[in-house]
């Protein structure tokens, strides 16, 4: 009985941990930042989504989802894909928004701020509605995947050799356009509810197979084409709903 009680313990202690691991990646991500090591900053943010993931998916398998955890992968989110991005953002170029006089002064950290809260203010969404709402699609871009294109992004440009002082008015519009995004009500995909079945067509293994390769040639590349696809798909998905209704 009591070898039982602890295996079921452990269980539960599993998907603590991968969502702690993911709050220590965003942790380093800041620090990373500090120390002017941008692309492994965002690396770093990477890292936290892949345990953020896993986190979930495993707290399903087991049956151990509890609200608990849904509250402390919020606020492990939040670090991870709010606070360490903003912070990322701000070092790297948006505090370059400085040498602009009068009313521009303000731009770069009122713009990670924006992010900063729309992060805030999806995460409690979601946490409201985490009972009532469809797991099909959620409302909003998720705010790993606004990360995701974000840090992708960073680390394409930052590969190129382009400086986020030359970048400084681009990276506060891509900051907004995806905090705007996150509060809206587009509906994305969640993945959630696949079930991986043992039966694979021959064409989804040489599409999976094809991808592997182009990210093994160029992983950010890669994954800013993934997320910028993903954040599109939400606006894509409203104009074929109205142009279907229109029909």
């Amino acid at each position: 009985m009591k070898g039982q009680r602890r295996y079921r313990h452990s269980i539960y202690l599993l998907p603590s941990l991968l969502t702690t691991i993911a709050m220590l990646a965003g942790f380093a991500a800041i620090t990373l930042a500090m120390q002017q090591k941008f692309d492994v900053a965002a690396i770093a943010i990477f890292v936290a989504m892949v345990m953020d993931a896993l986190d979930g998916r495993v707290a399903r398998l087991t049956h151990t989802a509890s609200e608990f955890g849904l509250h402390y992968d919020s606020f492990s989110d939040m670090l991870a894909f709010g606070i360490a991005p903003a912070l990322v953002l701000y070092q790297w170029s948006l505090q370059y928004m400085r040498p602009f006089d009068g009313e521009w002064a303000a731009l770069g950290w009122l713009g990670a701020f924006f992010y900063l809260a729309a992060v805030a203010l999806r995460l409690a969404r979601f946490n409201v509605q985490a009972q009532s709402q469809d797991r099909t699609f959620f409302r909003g871009l998720p705010s790993p995947a606004a990360a995701g294109v974000l840090m992708a992004a960073l680390w394409v440009v930052d590969r190129a050799g382009y400086t986020g002082d030359e970048l400084k008015v681009w990276v506060l519009l891509a900051t907004l356009l995806v905090g705007g995004l996150m509060v809206s009500r587009f509906a994305y995909y969640s993945f959630k509810e696949t079930t991986p079945g043992f039966r694979v067509r021959l064409v989804t293994w040489l599409a999976i197979l094809g991808g592997m390769l182009l990210f093994a040639l160029d992983p950010p590349k890669v994954l800013l084409l993934l997320f910028s696809a993903y954040a599109l798909s939400g606006p894509g998905l409203y104009m074929h709903y109205l142009w279907k209704r229109r029909s």
